[in-house]
Protein backbone atom coordinates (compact mmCIF):
# COMPACT_ATOMS: atom_id res chain seq x y z
CA UNK A 1 0.00 0.00 0.00
CA UNK A 2 1.38 3.37 -1.13
CA UNK A 3 1.57 5.83 1.38
CA UNK A 4 -1.24 7.78 -0.75
CA UNK A 5 -3.16 5.08 -0.13
CA UNK A 6 -3.05 4.64 3.43
CA UNK A 7 -3.53 8.97 3.68
CA UNK A 8 -6.81 8.46 1.99
CA UNK A 9 -7.37 5.37 4.08
CA UNK A 10 -6.82 7.16 7.71
CA UNK A 11 -8.50 10.61 6.28
CA UNK A 12 -11.80 8.31 5.49
CA UNK A 13 -12.09 6.17 8.55
CA UNK A 14 -11.40 9.72 10.43
CA UNK A 15 -14.04 11.08 8.80
CA UNK A 16 -16.41 8.22 9.57
CA UNK A 17 -15.38 8.62 13.25
CA UNK A 18 -16.51 12.14 13.14
CA UNK A 19 -19.57 12.10 11.27
CA UNK A 20 -20.63 8.88 13.86
CA UNK A 21 -19.67 10.74 17.05
CA UNK A 22 -21.70 14.05 15.65
CA UNK A 23 -24.60 11.43 15.21
CA UNK A 24 -24.45 10.26 18.49
CA UNK A 25 -23.87 13.54 20.23
CA UNK A 26 -27.04 15.33 18.15
CA UNK A 27 -28.06 17.91 20.26
CA UNK A 28 -31.48 20.07 19.67
CA UNK A 29 -32.52 23.41 20.55
CA UNK A 30 -36.08 24.01 22.78
CA UNK A 31 -37.09 26.27 24.32
CA UNK A 32 -39.11 26.52 27.87
CA UNK A 33 -42.83 26.80 26.45
CA UNK A 34 -42.24 23.97 24.22
CA UNK A 35 -41.28 21.75 27.22
CA UNK A 36 -44.38 23.17 28.74
CA UNK A 37 -46.51 22.55 26.05
CA UNK A 38 -45.56 18.75 25.39
CA UNK A 39 -45.86 18.14 29.13
CA UNK A 40 -49.05 19.14 29.44
CA UNK A 41 -50.23 17.14 26.59
CA UNK A 42 -47.94 14.04 26.81
CA UNK A 43 -46.96 13.68 30.24
CA UNK A 44 -48.10 10.32 31.56
CA UNK A 45 -48.69 11.59 35.34
CA UNK A 46 -51.53 13.92 33.68
CA UNK A 47 -52.64 11.09 31.83
CA UNK A 48 -52.65 9.10 34.82
CA UNK A 49 -54.90 11.66 36.22
CA UNK A 50 -57.19 12.31 34.11
CA UNK A 51 -57.77 8.44 34.19
CA UNK A 52 -58.57 8.51 38.00
CA UNK A 53 -61.00 11.44 36.94
CA UNK A 54 -62.71 9.19 35.19
CA UNK A 55 -63.00 6.23 37.09
CA UNK A 56 -64.40 8.69 40.21
CA UNK A 57 -66.90 10.24 37.45
CA UNK A 58 -68.44 6.58 36.64
CA UNK A 59 -68.41 6.00 40.14
CA UNK A 60 -70.62 8.86 40.65
CA UNK A 61 -73.19 7.86 37.61
CA UNK A 62 -73.35 4.54 39.31
CA UNK A 63 -75.10 6.10 42.02
CA UNK A 64 -78.06 7.59 39.90
CA UNK A 65 -79.65 4.11 40.81
CA UNK A 66 -80.95 6.29 44.22
CA UNK A 67 -83.04 7.82 41.48
CA UNK A 68 -83.49 6.17 38.33
CA UNK A 69 -85.21 2.49 38.33
CA UNK A 70 -83.87 -0.39 37.24
CA UNK A 71 -85.58 -2.84 34.37
CA UNK A 72 -85.05 -6.35 33.70
CA UNK A 73 -86.28 -9.30 31.16
CA UNK A 74 -86.72 -12.51 30.89
CA UNK A 75 -87.84 -15.83 29.38
CA UNK A 76 -88.29 -19.01 30.80
CA UNK A 77 -89.71 -22.51 29.76
CA UNK A 78 -90.71 -25.21 31.98
CA UNK A 79 -92.06 -28.89 31.66
CA UNK A 80 -93.94 -30.35 34.86
CA UNK A 81 -95.61 -32.79 35.96
CA UNK A 82 -95.84 -31.27 39.74
CA UNK A 83 -99.14 -30.86 40.20
CA UNK A 84 -99.46 -27.17 41.91
CA UNK A 85 -97.08 -26.10 39.24
CA UNK A 86 -98.93 -28.13 36.80
CA UNK A 87 -101.68 -26.12 37.65
CA UNK A 88 -101.36 -23.26 38.11
CA UNK A 89 -99.14 -22.82 34.72
CA UNK A 90 -102.31 -23.76 32.68
CA UNK A 91 -103.93 -21.10 34.63
CA UNK A 92 -101.02 -18.69 33.93
CA UNK A 93 -102.03 -19.65 30.30
CA UNK A 94 -106.04 -19.10 30.51
CA UNK A 95 -106.38 -22.84 28.97
CA UNK A 96 -108.48 -24.09 32.16
CA UNK A 97 -111.37 -26.30 31.28
CA UNK A 98 -113.72 -27.66 34.01
CA UNK A 99 -111.89 -31.41 33.12
CA UNK A 100 -108.95 -29.79 34.84
CA UNK A 101 -110.52 -29.79 37.71
CA UNK A 102 -110.94 -33.56 37.95
CA UNK A 103 -109.36 -34.80 40.82
CA UNK A 104 -107.31 -37.73 39.30
CA UNK A 105 -105.96 -34.72 36.97
CA UNK A 106 -105.19 -32.82 39.98
CA UNK A 107 -103.44 -35.08 41.90
CA UNK A 108 -101.59 -36.89 39.33
CA UNK A 109 -101.49 -34.46 35.98
CA UNK A 110 -99.87 -35.21 32.15
CA UNK A 111 -96.87 -33.09 31.50
CA UNK A 112 -97.37 -29.61 31.25
CA UNK A 113 -95.14 -27.29 29.43
CA UNK A 114 -95.00 -23.22 29.59
CA UNK A 115 -93.12 -20.24 28.73
CA UNK A 116 -93.05 -17.27 30.48
CA UNK A 117 -91.67 -13.50 29.16
CA UNK A 118 -91.32 -11.32 32.41
CA UNK A 119 -90.60 -7.85 32.55
CA UNK A 120 -89.72 -6.56 35.99
CA UNK A 121 -89.25 -2.57 37.52
CA UNK A 122 -87.88 -1.62 40.43
CA UNK A 123 -88.21 1.70 41.13
CA UNK A 124 -86.27 3.66 44.23
CA UNK A 125 -89.22 6.37 46.35
CA UNK A 126 -86.99 7.26 49.34
CA UNK A 127 -83.70 5.72 50.40
CA UNK A 128 -82.01 8.44 52.92
CA UNK A 129 -78.53 6.45 52.82
CA UNK A 130 -78.23 6.12 49.23
CA UNK A 131 -78.65 10.63 48.99
CA UNK A 132 -75.81 10.86 51.24
CA UNK A 133 -73.67 8.38 49.33
CA UNK A 134 -74.33 9.65 46.18
CA UNK A 135 -73.01 13.14 47.67
CA UNK A 136 -69.92 11.80 49.02
CA UNK A 137 -69.22 9.99 45.58
CA UNK A 138 -69.94 13.63 43.80
CA UNK A 139 -67.21 15.14 46.83
CA UNK A 140 -65.22 12.77 45.97
CA UNK A 141 -65.28 13.23 41.83
CA UNK A 142 -64.87 17.34 42.53
CA UNK A 143 -61.45 16.11 44.50
CA UNK A 144 -60.09 13.99 42.07
CA UNK A 145 -60.70 16.71 39.22
CA UNK A 146 -59.47 19.12 41.52
CA UNK A 147 -55.92 17.21 42.09
CA UNK A 148 -55.76 16.46 38.39
CA UNK A 149 -55.60 20.14 37.95
CA UNK A 150 -52.93 20.62 40.96
CA UNK A 151 -51.07 17.76 39.21
CA UNK A 152 -50.81 19.88 35.65
CA UNK A 153 -49.48 22.70 38.21
CA UNK A 154 -46.80 20.71 39.99
CA UNK A 155 -45.52 19.49 36.70
CA UNK A 156 -45.57 23.06 35.21
CA UNK A 157 -43.37 24.03 38.74
CA UNK A 158 -41.39 20.85 37.44
CA UNK A 159 -40.76 22.05 34.15
CA UNK A 160 -39.91 25.24 35.44
CA UNK A 161 -37.02 23.51 37.64
CA UNK A 162 -36.17 20.54 35.30
CA UNK A 163 -35.55 23.36 32.60
CA UNK A 164 -33.57 25.26 34.92
CA UNK A 165 -31.36 22.46 35.73
CA UNK A 166 -30.86 22.05 32.37
CA UNK A 167 -29.32 25.75 31.62
CA UNK A 168 -27.11 25.56 34.50
CA UNK A 169 -25.63 22.44 33.50
CA UNK A 170 -25.18 23.67 30.40
CA UNK A 171 -23.45 26.76 31.79
CA UNK A 172 -21.56 24.48 33.88
CA UNK A 173 -20.08 23.14 30.72
CA UNK A 174 -19.26 26.47 29.46
CA UNK A 175 -17.25 27.77 32.47
CA UNK A 176 -15.23 24.53 32.32
CA UNK A 177 -14.71 24.38 29.13
CA UNK A 178 -13.06 28.23 29.35
CA UNK A 179 -11.34 26.80 32.48
CA UNK A 180 -10.05 23.68 30.59
CA UNK A 181 -8.70 26.22 27.46
CA UNK A 182 -7.03 28.66 30.69
CA UNK A 183 -5.16 25.80 31.96
CA UNK A 184 -4.22 24.26 29.15
CA UNK A 185 -2.96 28.05 27.93
CA UNK A 186 -1.29 28.45 31.11
CA UNK A 187 0.26 24.46 30.68
CA UNK A 188 2.36 25.61 27.62
CA UNK A 189 3.41 28.77 29.74
CA UNK A 190 4.68 26.54 31.95
CA UNK A 191 6.83 24.12 29.81
CA UNK A 192 8.11 27.04 28.24
CA UNK A 193 9.49 28.74 31.62
CA UNK A 194 10.34 24.84 32.69
CA UNK A 195 12.41 24.93 29.35
CA UNK A 196 14.08 28.14 30.01
CA UNK A 197 14.94 27.37 33.47
CA UNK A 198 12.39 29.47 35.05
CA UNK A 199 10.11 26.39 36.56
CA UNK A 200 11.16 24.40 38.67
CA UNK A 201 9.61 20.45 37.11
CA UNK A 202 7.12 19.92 40.33
CA UNK A 203 5.55 23.62 39.18
CA UNK A 204 5.24 21.67 35.60
CA UNK A 205 3.75 19.20 37.49
CA UNK A 206 0.97 20.70 39.27
CA UNK A 207 -0.46 22.34 36.14
CA UNK A 208 -0.83 18.48 34.50
CA UNK A 209 -2.72 18.00 38.00
CA UNK A 210 -5.17 21.24 37.66
CA UNK A 211 -5.77 20.04 33.61
CA UNK A 212 -6.78 16.66 34.63
CA UNK A 213 -8.89 18.09 37.51
CA UNK A 214 -10.26 20.21 34.93
CA UNK A 215 -11.17 17.62 32.77
CA UNK A 216 -12.83 15.26 35.02
CA UNK A 217 -15.14 18.27 36.15
CA UNK A 218 -15.81 18.69 32.24
CA UNK A 219 -16.54 15.75 31.76
CA UNK A 220 -18.91 15.29 34.80
CA UNK A 221 -20.89 18.39 33.79
CA UNK A 222 -21.47 16.81 30.24
CA UNK A 223 -23.14 13.80 31.91
CA UNK A 224 -24.98 16.48 33.95
CA UNK A 225 -26.10 17.96 31.04
CA UNK A 226 -27.03 14.65 29.70
CA UNK A 227 -29.23 13.58 32.67
CA UNK A 228 -31.02 16.60 33.19
CA UNK A 229 -32.11 16.25 28.96
CA UNK A 230 -33.09 12.70 29.95
CA UNK A 231 -35.25 13.81 32.67
CA UNK A 232 -37.00 17.00 30.46
CA UNK A 233 -37.74 14.53 27.96
CA UNK A 234 -39.04 11.73 30.35
CA UNK A 235 -41.25 14.62 31.60
CA UNK A 236 -42.25 14.80 27.89
CA UNK A 237 -42.56 11.93 27.56
CA UNK A 238 -40.61 11.37 24.12
CA UNK A 239 -38.17 8.38 23.49
CA UNK A 240 -35.59 10.53 21.00
CA UNK A 241 -32.06 9.87 21.48
CA UNK A 242 -30.92 13.83 20.71
CA UNK A 243 -29.37 15.81 23.67
CA UNK A 244 -31.94 18.73 24.66
CA UNK A 245 -30.13 22.38 24.64
CA UNK A 246 -32.19 25.06 26.68
CA UNK A 247 -32.68 28.10 23.73
CA UNK A 248 -33.36 30.26 26.37
CA UNK A 249 -30.92 31.74 28.82
CA UNK A 250 -30.14 31.11 32.30
CA UNK A 251 -31.03 34.82 33.80
CA UNK A 252 -32.25 36.10 37.08
CA UNK A 253 -35.67 36.07 37.65
CA UNK A 254 -37.59 39.33 38.34
CA UNK A 255 -39.54 38.63 41.92
CA UNK A 256 -41.79 41.02 42.97
CA UNK A 257 -42.38 41.41 47.34
CA UNK A 258 -42.68 38.03 48.46
CA UNK A 259 -43.49 38.85 51.98
CA UNK A 260 -46.91 39.49 51.87
CA UNK A 261 -48.13 36.47 50.26
CA UNK A 262 -50.10 33.97 51.71
CA UNK A 263 -51.52 30.37 51.56
CA UNK A 264 -55.30 30.51 50.16
CA UNK A 265 -57.99 27.70 51.14
CA UNK A 266 -59.03 28.00 47.43
CA UNK A 267 -55.73 26.53 46.27
CA UNK A 268 -56.57 23.34 44.13
CA UNK A 269 -54.95 20.56 46.46
CA UNK A 270 -56.17 21.93 49.76
CA UNK A 271 -59.77 22.31 48.03
CA UNK A 272 -59.87 18.70 47.35
CA UNK A 273 -58.92 17.67 50.83
CA UNK A 274 -61.56 20.11 52.17
CA UNK A 275 -63.99 17.94 49.55
CA UNK A 276 -62.31 14.48 50.77
CA UNK A 277 -63.33 15.36 54.20
CA UNK A 278 -66.91 16.44 53.00
CA UNK A 279 -67.15 13.07 51.24
CA UNK A 280 -65.68 11.15 54.41
CA UNK A 281 -68.96 13.66 56.48
CA UNK A 282 -71.70 12.11 53.76
CA UNK A 283 -70.44 8.59 54.49
CA UNK A 284 -71.05 8.58 58.20
CA UNK A 285 -74.32 10.32 57.71
CA UNK A 286 -75.51 7.73 54.96
CA UNK A 287 -74.46 4.59 57.16
CA UNK A 288 -76.51 6.89 60.04
CA UNK A 289 -79.33 6.87 57.76
CA UNK A 290 -78.76 2.91 57.62
CA UNK A 291 -80.96 2.54 60.29
CA UNK A 292 -83.86 4.40 58.73
CA UNK A 293 -86.64 2.55 56.59
CA UNK A 294 -86.36 2.30 53.01
CA UNK A 295 -89.11 2.49 50.39
CA UNK A 296 -89.54 1.01 46.76
CA UNK A 297 -91.93 0.56 44.43
CA UNK A 298 -91.97 -2.64 41.59
CA UNK A 299 -93.76 -3.61 39.12
CA UNK A 300 -93.84 -6.53 36.50
CA UNK A 301 -95.62 -7.41 33.45
CA UNK A 302 -95.55 -11.29 32.65
CA UNK A 303 -96.80 -12.96 28.91
CA UNK A 304 -97.49 -16.65 29.38
CA UNK A 305 -97.98 -19.66 26.50
CA UNK A 306 -97.19 -23.05 25.76
CA UNK A 307 -95.22 -22.05 22.60
CA UNK A 308 -91.92 -20.55 22.94
CA UNK A 309 -91.69 -16.52 22.57
CA UNK A 310 -95.64 -16.64 22.68
CA UNK A 311 -98.12 -14.98 25.16
CA UNK A 312 -101.46 -15.14 24.40
CA UNK A 313 -102.10 -14.62 28.51
CA UNK A 314 -100.83 -12.07 30.54
CA UNK A 315 -100.92 -10.24 33.84
CA UNK A 316 -99.34 -7.38 35.98
CA UNK A 317 -98.35 -7.03 39.23
CA UNK A 318 -97.59 -3.64 40.88
CA UNK A 319 -96.72 -2.42 44.75
CA UNK A 320 -94.36 -0.97 47.20
CA UNK A 321 -92.42 -2.08 49.83
CA UNK A 322 -91.05 -0.49 53.19
CA UNK A 323 -88.28 -2.41 54.19
CA UNK A 324 -86.53 -1.90 57.53
CA UNK A 325 -83.49 -3.78 59.00
CA UNK A 326 -83.56 -3.60 62.58
CA UNK A 327 -80.86 -5.54 63.47
CA UNK A 328 -78.06 -7.19 61.53
CA UNK A 329 -75.79 -8.55 63.99
CA UNK A 330 -74.03 -4.81 64.97
CA UNK A 331 -72.77 -4.98 61.26
CA UNK A 332 -74.26 -1.37 60.91
CA UNK A 333 -73.12 -0.24 64.14
CA UNK A 334 -69.83 -1.11 63.41
CA UNK A 335 -70.08 0.29 59.90
CA UNK A 336 -71.24 3.90 61.31
CA UNK A 337 -68.24 3.81 64.14
CA UNK A 338 -65.39 2.57 61.59
CA UNK A 339 -67.16 5.98 58.80
CA UNK A 340 -67.15 8.57 61.93
CA UNK A 341 -63.52 7.11 62.94
CA UNK A 342 -62.82 7.98 59.41
CA UNK A 343 -64.30 11.50 59.25
CA UNK A 344 -62.89 12.56 61.99
CA UNK A 345 -59.18 11.24 60.90
CA UNK A 346 -59.80 13.38 57.95
CA UNK A 347 -60.14 16.52 59.44
CA UNK A 348 -56.86 16.09 60.92
CA UNK A 349 -55.47 15.25 58.58
CA UNK A 350 -56.62 18.34 55.90
CA UNK A 351 -55.91 21.00 59.37
CA UNK A 352 -52.25 18.78 59.38
CA UNK A 353 -52.20 19.47 55.55
CA UNK A 354 -53.44 23.31 55.66
CA UNK A 355 -50.44 23.48 58.53
CA UNK A 356 -47.86 21.91 56.33
CA UNK A 357 -48.54 24.08 53.62
CA UNK A 358 -47.94 27.58 55.68
CA UNK A 359 -44.89 26.06 57.36
CA UNK A 360 -43.78 25.33 53.38
CA UNK A 361 -44.45 28.86 52.73
CA UNK A 362 -42.73 30.40 55.73
CA UNK A 363 -39.82 28.26 54.60
CA UNK A 364 -40.23 29.42 50.83
CA UNK A 365 -39.89 32.64 52.00
CA UNK A 366 -36.89 32.91 53.60
CA UNK A 367 -35.63 30.72 50.63
CA UNK A 368 -35.98 33.74 48.43
CA UNK A 369 -35.17 35.94 51.17
CA UNK A 370 -31.58 34.14 51.49
CA UNK A 371 -31.08 33.34 47.84
CA UNK A 372 -31.22 36.99 47.17
CA UNK A 373 -28.45 38.09 49.98
CA UNK A 374 -26.22 35.32 48.43
CA UNK A 375 -27.07 36.16 44.95
CA UNK A 376 -25.51 39.62 45.63
CA UNK A 377 -22.47 38.18 47.43
CA UNK A 378 -21.56 35.70 45.15
CA UNK A 379 -21.79 38.62 42.31
CA UNK A 380 -19.20 40.63 44.12
CA UNK A 381 -17.07 37.79 44.83
CA UNK A 382 -17.41 36.35 41.08
CA UNK A 383 -15.57 40.23 40.14
CA UNK A 384 -13.49 40.11 42.58
CA UNK A 385 -12.03 36.43 41.73
CA UNK A 386 -12.19 37.61 37.87
CA UNK A 387 -9.46 40.48 38.52
CA UNK A 388 -7.67 39.02 40.68
CA UNK A 389 -7.33 36.26 37.93
CA UNK A 390 -6.89 38.92 35.71
CA UNK A 391 -3.26 40.00 37.71
CA UNK A 392 -2.16 36.62 38.67
CA UNK A 393 -2.04 35.75 35.08
CA UNK A 394 -0.36 38.27 33.54
CA UNK A 395 2.05 38.51 35.94
CA UNK A 396 2.67 34.82 35.85
CA UNK A 397 2.95 35.44 31.94
CA UNK A 398 5.91 38.14 33.12
CA UNK A 399 8.00 35.41 35.60
CA UNK A 400 6.45 37.21 38.60
CA UNK A 401 3.93 35.29 40.05
CA UNK A 402 4.10 31.67 41.35
CA UNK A 403 2.56 28.94 39.82
CA UNK A 404 0.61 27.38 43.01
CA UNK A 405 -0.84 31.41 43.41
CA UNK A 406 -2.14 31.34 39.68
CA UNK A 407 -3.19 27.69 40.04
CA UNK A 408 -5.30 28.74 43.04
CA UNK A 409 -6.68 32.19 41.00
CA UNK A 410 -8.02 30.40 38.61
CA UNK A 411 -9.73 27.68 40.30
CA UNK A 412 -11.41 30.48 42.72
CA UNK A 413 -12.70 31.85 39.75
CA UNK A 414 -14.23 28.78 37.94
CA UNK A 415 -15.86 27.94 41.29
CA UNK A 416 -17.20 31.69 41.72
CA UNK A 417 -18.36 31.33 38.16
CA UNK A 418 -20.82 27.89 39.01
CA UNK A 419 -21.48 29.20 42.10
CA UNK A 420 -22.83 32.44 40.99
CA UNK A 421 -25.30 30.41 37.84
CA UNK A 422 -26.33 27.86 41.16
CA UNK A 423 -27.00 30.67 43.08
CA UNK A 424 -29.08 31.85 40.58
CA UNK A 425 -30.66 28.92 40.15
CA UNK A 426 -31.73 28.55 43.49
CA UNK A 427 -32.72 32.15 43.68
CA UNK A 428 -35.40 31.46 40.69
CA UNK A 429 -36.29 27.83 41.92
CA UNK A 430 -37.38 29.40 45.34
CA UNK A 431 -39.61 32.35 43.33
CA UNK A 432 -41.11 29.00 41.35
CA UNK A 433 -41.75 27.29 44.70
CA UNK A 434 -42.88 30.62 46.54
CA UNK A 435 -46.05 30.82 43.33
CA UNK A 436 -46.65 26.71 43.09
CA UNK A 437 -47.62 27.71 47.14
CA UNK A 438 -49.48 30.53 46.54
CA UNK A 439 -51.23 29.74 43.26
CA UNK A 440 -55.15 29.36 43.30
Amino acid sequence: MTNKMKYLYTLTFGLFLFSASIKAQEVRSISKSEVLSKVLEENTSIKISEQEFLKARAEYRQTNSVFLPSVNASHSGIATTNPLMAFGTKLNQGILTPEDFNPDLLNNPNEVTGFATRFEVQQPLINLDGFYQRKAAKNKMDAVELQSLRTRDYLTFEVEKAYMQLQLAYKAVEVLEKTEEAVLENKKIAENSFKQGYLQRADVLSVDVRVSEVQNQLQSAKSNVQNASDYLKFLMNEKEEATLMPSDELTVANISDASEVTISEERLDIKAMQLTTEAYESLYKANKMAFLPRLNAFGSYELYDEKIFQGSASGYLVGAQLNWNLFDGYKNVGKTQQSKAQYDQSMLEYEQYVSQSNLDLNKAKRMVSDAENKLKLTSLALEQSKESLRIRTNRFKEGLEKTTDLLLAESQYAQKQLQYYQTIFEYNYAFQYLQFLTKE
